[in-house]
C-alpha cells in the first residue's frame, strides 16, 4: 500500500470490467463448446447477473469519470447483455415469459451484437483489439447457430468464446499487475493504428 504522501493516478476500471466479462464468458463458453454439460447454465445465470452484468455496469460508470467513451459504451453495453442473458434464462425457465415460439429471435439478438465496437479498438491497446477481434465472430457464430438451428456453429462459437474470455482475463491481469508495479510489466501492446 502506498503511503499517504503518494499521489495515485485514477484506477483503470477496465481491469474490473474485463475480469467480469472474461470470467463469465469463459464459463458459458465451456458449456457452449461442450466441455461442461448444458445443465451448467444454471450456474452461469447468477454469475451473469452479478459479475458479467453488475460488475461491468459499475466499470462502465467509472469510465464516465475518466471521459472514456469507448470504455463506458463497451462495459455498459456488455453489462446489459449479461443482465439480458441472465433474465432471459430466469424468465424463460420459470414461465414468466414463453420463448417456445421465438424461433430465431434469440439468434438474431446475438447477431446484432457482432461488429460495432471492434472498429474503435484499432486505436486502443492491442489486447483490447484482440478481445474484440475474437468477440464479434464469437457472437456471430453463436447467433447464426441459434438462428439457423445449427448446434455445430454454436459449438465453434463456444471455442472462440473461450479464447475471447481468456484474452479478457489476460487484459484484466495485465492492467492490475501494471498498476500494482507502477510500470509496464505485463505487455498489452500498442494500437494497430496510431
Amino acid at each position: 500500500m502506498p503511503d499517504s504522501s503518494t499521489v495515485l493516478a485514477p484506477a483503470n476500471p477496465a481491469a474490473l470490467g474485463l475480469v467480469g466479462f472474461g470470467f463469465t464468458t469463459i464459463l458459458l463458453s465451456l458449456i457452449n463448446a461442450g466441455l461442461l454439460p448444458p445443465g451448467g447454465e444454471g450456474v452461469v445465470v447468477p454469475l451473469a447477473l452479478a459479475f458479467g452484468g453488475l460488475i461491468q455496469l459499475i466499470a462502465g460508470l467509472l469510465e464516465v469519470r475518466l471521459a472514456n467513451t469507448f470504455g463506458m459504451t463497451a462495459f455498459l453495453s456488455y453489462g446489459a447483455f449479461w443482465l439480458w442473458f441472465g433474465l432471459l434464462q430466469i424468465f424463460a425457465h420459470t414461465g414468466v415469459i414463453d420463448i417456445s415460439s421465438a424461433g430465431p429471435t434469440v439468434g438474431v439478438a446475438l447477431l446484432l451484437w457482432t461488429l460495432g465496437l471492434w472498429i474503435s479498438t484499432f486505436r486502443l491497446a492491442r489486447i483490447v483489439f484482440l478481445i474484440f477481434l475474437t468477440l464479434w465472430p464469437t457472437f456471430f457464430l453463436l447467433g447464426l447457430g441459434a438462428a439457423l438451428g445449427q448446434p455445430a456453429l454454436g459449438h465453434l462459437g463456444g471455442w472462440l468464446g473461450l479464447l475471447c474470455g481468456s484474452l479478457a482475463m489476460y487484459g484484466s491481469f495485465a492492467f492490475v499487475t501494471n498498476a500494482s508495479w507502477g510500470r509496464p510489466v505485463v505487455p498489452v501492446g500498442g494500437p494497430i493504428v496510431s
